[in-house]
């Protein structure tokens, strides 16, 4: 039997409220330590002594995603003045080409046919404007972080990566002078960099200590070299001094504003500037006031500019409201009013049409009205229907103001990926691409359903799944595999994935937990699920988990649960709540230690986390709740199922001591906790698609193993 590395107890005491908590394993914090670096690779050398016996399954996994995957594809093109923008992946590489074609005819939108030429070589004219496996070569990480192409398309800048620690260092590159870089280089700033409207500035933020984006710069193209930190050359535009606020910069799509948005987990403000004057100041829309969130797009209405604000003032799922642009914060007219059973999540506005993109009854849903023309008061929304009982649409890559047409995103569990366009006046739904899953892939064999477990207090919870209908039968206990996140109101929507595919070739299901703490069901959902009604989350799992056990879709034996960063969180708590239910759980970047976080303001993020979580330091409550949740804190002697912790040594979201510290706490009461640690990637793991590829491969074939379920399938 392998022995687990030992991990030395150097007690450290924290005190807070009158609370002494003995914590053993604080030292392993010291990132730099040669001592720590150690441990952290011993670590890793028994988690692949551990799993020596899956290599075989991993590497069937990695092979078929790759065989199912075409390796040589190209994206389908947006059209951004004289442009088409596109990306093309190539067999063997790991990372995009990103490119460009000219429009032939102005007055043509119809997207170039995406035939095998196109894919394989590109379409006709093609330029080439970054390709990421260039200036990724000598990096064992590369992220893109910033990409933009000035208006009159003769400038590109782009942000890389290179640590995973989600600081980038921006360039500028010439579009029509032989590809000539400008001397500019600006470091230490966050994602997110943009031209103005003349390309003659970039503007773009940077963080502050606790790697919170907190000012905004505007930086003259063609100057040289600025520090992100200290630009001497650069104008500061504006600075959040509020710690639980983000800052960001953007265009309307209409280019007639610069924005400013700053927003918490709870409260917003956006300020506006004529791209027109790049130098001039900013103006506040609404000021902002706790609780309040709002987001701003620019509409012109019978010839005058509008705003169009979603918010949430008196309104908890919100309503959308127009308002005049030279006075945002006089007469307000309502357009869609509040709906407790509609959670309104966001408004698109072009030149002659809107569309609106909100949630019922658990789903996404879209709509879209056409702006009044020639007199006519016709501006009646419709809603995109779909057929399948349940699916994931959205508006994205529609960056043009004159666009005829709104390109979508749909899918579910069982439909790839797909990418429309559709003609807002003939109410035409094209179809442009669909995702390709090369092999033998056959639709009609996998089967979705919605369930739905009952908490305690008598809430429904949704739970998604998918199967193969040839390979389990309902009511027969099945191996099964329930992925859960539950924070942030962000929701888990049900989508296709090719990695997936390899679980429910063997047999095994599939299942989404929509929990409290997510934003499925509405604003409440998530308020329901947070700061004091946390454990609501938590329970609600235990629920879902308990309800498939219940209605025979699978046994403890055989059901695995796995979730990643806050839903991490949810995997430790419910390992302390309900680990008969379990035989194995995968927690992927988990927040596994977030009292000792929350309590630390010097930490990245954490004090813009009390929004989400309550302020540990200050209320003696919010201390007590949190402790009676933690993962860590809450280790007790009993017989944990199988856990493996997935972490990146570069994480600045969730410190890779949290779940190190968690995996020694376990190992104490005789858990078998497994750490992985990849020592150059960050939050969202490695980089590069064969990279990650290989990652989920590790991660599927640890949860085959768990399951009980056939390497094979068979």
């Amino acid at each position: 039997m392998l022995t687990p590395p030992t991990t030395p107890k150097r007690p450290t005491e924290r005190v807070h409220h009158g609370d002494v908590y003995i914590d053993d394993y604080e030292w392993l914090r010291e990132k730099d330590d040669p001592t720590v670096t150690a441990h952290l690779h011993e670590e890793n050398a028994y988690t692949n002594a551990r799993t020596d016996h899956l290599s075989l399954l991993r590497e069937q996994i990695f092979e078929e995603i790759k065989d199912r995957t075409r390796e040589t594809d190209l994206s389908v093109p947006t059209r951004e003045g004289d442009w088409w923008y596109y990306t093309r992946t190539v067999e063997g590489k790991q990372y995009g080409v990103h490119c460009r074609a000219p429009i032939a005819d102005p007055d043509d939108w119809e997207p170039p046919a995406l035939d095998e030429d196109a894919q394989r070589n590109g379409l006709p004219g093609e330029q080439i404007l970054l390709d990421d496996n260039v200036e990724a070569k000598g990096h064992d990480f590369y992220s893109l972080g910033s990409f933009d192409v000035s208006a009159d398309g003769t400038r590109l800048l782009w942000a890389v990566d290179t640590e995973g620690d989600e600081r980038y260092t921006i360039r500028i590159r010439s579009l029509v002078d032989d590809g000539v870089e400008f001397p500019d280089e600006i470091t230490g700033t966050s994602a997110g960099a943009l031209f103005d409207q003349t390309g003659a500035f970039v503007f773009y933020t940077t963080v502050d200590d606790a790697w919170r984006p907190d000012t905004v710069w505007r930086h003259p193209v063609g100057v040289g070299p600025a520090n992100g930190d200290d630009a001497s050359t650069d104008t500061l535009v504006f600075h959040e001094p509020d710690e639980r606020y983000f800052v960001g910069v953007g265009l309307t799509r209409s280019r007639r504003f610069l924005m400013i948005e700053a927003g918490s987990n709870i409260t917003s403000e956006t300020w506006l500037l004529s791209s027109d004057d790049p130098t001039g100041d900013f103006t506040v829309v609404w000021p902002r006031v706790d609780g309040v969130e709002y987001e701003v797009e620019h509409a012109v209405v019978d010839g005058r500019d509008r705003l169009l604000i979603v918010h949430n003032a008196d309104a908890i799922n919100f309503e959308l409201i127009s308002v005049a642009a030279e006075d945002p914060q006089g007469h307000r007219r309502v357009l869609l009013p509040h709906n407790p059973a509609v959670r309104l999540e966001s408004v698109d506005a072009f030149r002659d049409f809107v569309a609106v993109e909100y949630r019922r009854e658990g789903l996404t849903r879209i709509a879209v009205a056409c702006l009044p023309e020639n007199g006519s008061d016709d501006d009646t929304l419709h809603e995109l229907h779909f057929d399948e009982e349940v699916f994931t649409v959205g508006a994205g890559g529609n960056p043009e103001w004159t666009q005829p047409t709104l390109r979508l995103g749909y899918g579910s569990f069982v439909t790839p990926s797909t990418v429309y366009d559709y003609d807002v006046r003939t109410r035409e739904l094209r179809k442009r691409k669909q995702q390709a899953v090369l092999g033998d892939f056959d639709p009609s064999l996998f089967e979705q359903k919605r369930e739905w477990a009952t908490a305690k207090d008598g809430t429904r919870i949704p739970i998604s799944l998918v199967y193969r209908r040839d390979l389990v039968t309902p009511g027969e206990p099945a191996p099964l595999v329930l992925y859960g996140y539950g924070s942030y109101e962000a929701s888990m929507d049900p989508s296709f994935g090719i990695p997936r595919l390899s679980l429910l070739d063997r047999g095994i299901v599939f299942a989404i937990a929509h929990v409290r703490g997510g934003g499925e069901l509405g604003r409440l959902w998530y308020e329901n699920g947070k700061k004091l009604h946390k454990k609501n989350t938590f329970t609600d799992f235990v629920e879902s988990a308990r309800h498939l056990i219940d209605t025979g879709w699978t046994a403890p034996d055989r059901l695995a649960a796995q979730g990643g960063s806050a839903g991490g969180l949810l995997m430790g708590a419910v390992a302390n709540l309900a680990p008969r239910y379990f035989s194995g759980i995968l927690a992927e970047v988990p927040f596994v230690d977030p009292l000792t976080s929350i309590l630390d303001p010097s930490l990245p993020l954490t004090v813009t986390e009390w929004d989400e979580w309550g302020d540990p330091l200050h209320d003696a409550e919010v201390y007590a709740y949190m402790k009676s949740y933690s993962p860590l804190e809450n280790v007790h002697q009993t017989h944990y199922p199988r856990i493996l912790a997935v972490t990146s040594l570069n994480d600045t979201r969730v410190l890779y001591v949290e779940p190190a510290k968690w995996v020694a706490r376990l190992r104490e009461v005789g858990a078998d906790a497994l750490l992985k640690i990849e020592m150059a990637a960050g939050h969202g793991g490695v980089s590069g698609r064969y990279s990650a590829w290989r990652e989920r491969a590790f991660s599927y074939a640890w949860l085959v193993d768990a399951v009980g379920a056939h390497p094979t399938g068979e």
